[in-house]
């Protein structure tokens, strides 16, 4: 029986490492066949312009296609689930948002995968900072005129989100608390909807990507009072943070990254990881996000994971104090 065991030990060994040369050789082969890039949101969006725009760099390093598929529904957990449950491979890659990474397993009793444990992180892809906007008949100009108005009439100001439970909503709920404001939430199916009644005066204020809006404010349809990151963005220089504003907790980069099934061998996410990372730093590829306000990131596994993990903790506790709960 003792050396049965011995035997059974040297044979998982070898087992072992059989396996770790099989999944460097695979990373260094990688990639011989088409990519599968998936996001969860329809084309056309936000999401679907940062996947195509990292996808044709990625594909020009690669020399694979690079095939965008977009899977929308349940707030990006329908593609997630595909891809938790795809070959772990490295062929199918999932352009993760925010809220299917960091908000979900806060806002939900239950979901069909724990993104913790069903995927494995490649890279940070990038940050697409939020901006607070009001349509141009509330009679504020900075945020601070704003909380006095907001403070000034309890129940009377509404803001409108992309749908509950999102980074529009948690960021205008986290003013909220800041400014000890009461003004109504009205969600929405999508930003889409929720700009148009905004640019419409059938709701007061929002949230939203930088994207999203930026049409609309050079247009002068609506008015932005703040940024909610740390810096300010070169598309509207003069546009202060939310920090300048003296609100320095109300933050919000509506961060997407790029994940993988759980089970790929680490070997393969690495050599991933290298052709990301090129693919977002490219010059090229920097300079076509920034031109819509969507700064790159492109870092390792490792940082990527510590920066997810903050973020599920920052925004848990807000869930929590909120008390938003969805099914």
């Amino acid at each position: 029986m003792r050396g049965l065991g011995v035997k059974t030990m040297v044979l998982a060994c070898a087992q072992l490492a059989l396996g770790g040369t099989m999944a460097s050789a695979l990373a260094q082969s990688y990639p011989a066949k088409p990519i599968r890039f998936v996001n969860g949101f329809p084309a056309g969006g936000p999401a679907d312009f940062v996947t195509r725009t990292i996808g044709q760099k990625l594909f020009e390093l690669a020399a694979q296609p690079v095939v965008v598929e977009n899977r929308a529904g349940a707030g990006g957990m329908i593609a997630a689930e595909n891809v938790a449950r795809s070959p772990a491979d490295g062929y199918s890659l999932y352009l993760a948002s925010s809220g299917v990474l960091a908000f979900h397993h806060h806002l939900f009793a239950k979901t069909p995968i724990d993104a913790f444990k069903d995927l494995a992180p490649v890279t940070q892809a990038v940050g697409v900072p939020e901006i607070l906007v009001v349509h141009p008949s509330l009679p504020v100009k900075t945020v601070k005129e704003l909380v006095a108005l907001a403070q000034a009439r309890p129940g009377k100001i509404n803001y409108a989100s992309a749908g509950a439970g999102g980074m529009p909503h948690l960021v205008a709920e986290s003013l909220q608390i800041a400014a000890g404001t009461k003004m109504i939430h009205i969600p929405y199916k999508g930003a889409a909807p929720a700009v148009t009644e905004l640019v419409g005066g059938q709701v007061d204020l929002t949230f939203l990507d930088i994207p999203v809006l930026l049409p609309h404010i050079r247009a002068g349809k609506l008015r932005p009072l703040a940024i909610a990151t740390s810096n300010r963005s070169s598309l509207l220089p003069d546009l202060m943070t939310m920090t300048e504003a003296g609100y320095p907790q109300v933050r919000a980069d509506n961060w997407y990254g790029i994940v993988v099934a759980a089970a790929t061998p680490k070997p393969l996410i690495a050599r991933m990881n290298e052709l990301l990372v090129k693919a977002i730093q490219a010059p090229e590829t920097r300079d076509k996000l920034a031109s819509l306000g969507v700064n790159g990131v492109g870092n390792s596994p490792e940082q990527f994971l510590a920066f997810w993990r903050a973020e599920s903790d920052h925004w848990g506790k807000l869930i929590r104090t909120v008390g938003i709960k969805l099914e």
